[in-house]
């Protein structure tokens, strides 16, 4: 699918795409939990290509089940690379990855957000989200896997 400024968005299939776009992470990349991404039925992965084949932005979605909700998308994380920000690319990504949970017959989709986001806030308002309120959020760290160092 060709996005914002003829960015090209599509799903990352393979441990190379998603290694290919680390530098719009948080931190590196590792292959071992690529290939699990890759392998958790659950997980999505939009990436944006600028022109010349280059990783711009990308957005992660994870697909939940409940009982009493049925499907729903976490829209778990959107970055776009500084370079290419402001072109729309971060809400193209965002309705893409909307369309992939109409796709799978999900009921709804949600995104965490900072209240301090500013340019999050207004890309998920920018395509169609509604503020539903204040929530916190509370973690639990088990060190090891997650760590970022």
């Amino acid at each position: 699918m060709v996005g914002a400024d003829g960015f090209e968005i599509r799903r990352a299939g393979t441990v190379a795409e998603l290694l290919a776009a680390e530098h719009l992470y948080d931190g590196p990349a590792r292959a071992e939990w690529a290939e699990r991404f890759l392998a958790s039925s659950g997980h999505v992965m939009l990436i944006a290509y600028a022109p010349g084949g280059v990783p711009a932005g990308f957005a992660t979605g994870i697909e939940m089940v409940h009982p009493d909700k049925g499907a729903e998308l976490c829209l778990y994380e959107l970055g776009v690379d500084e370079a290419f920000r402001r072109r729309g690319l971060g809400r193209a990504l965002t309705e893409a990855l909307l369309a992939e949970a109409r796709r799978r017959g999900c009921a709804g989709a949600w995104v965490p957000v900072d209240t301090d986001n500013g340019p999050a806030l207004a890309t998920y308002r920018s395509a169609g989200a509604v503020d539903e309120g204040v929530c916190a959020i509370r973690a639990w760290s088990f060190g090891g896997g997650n760590d970022r160092t």
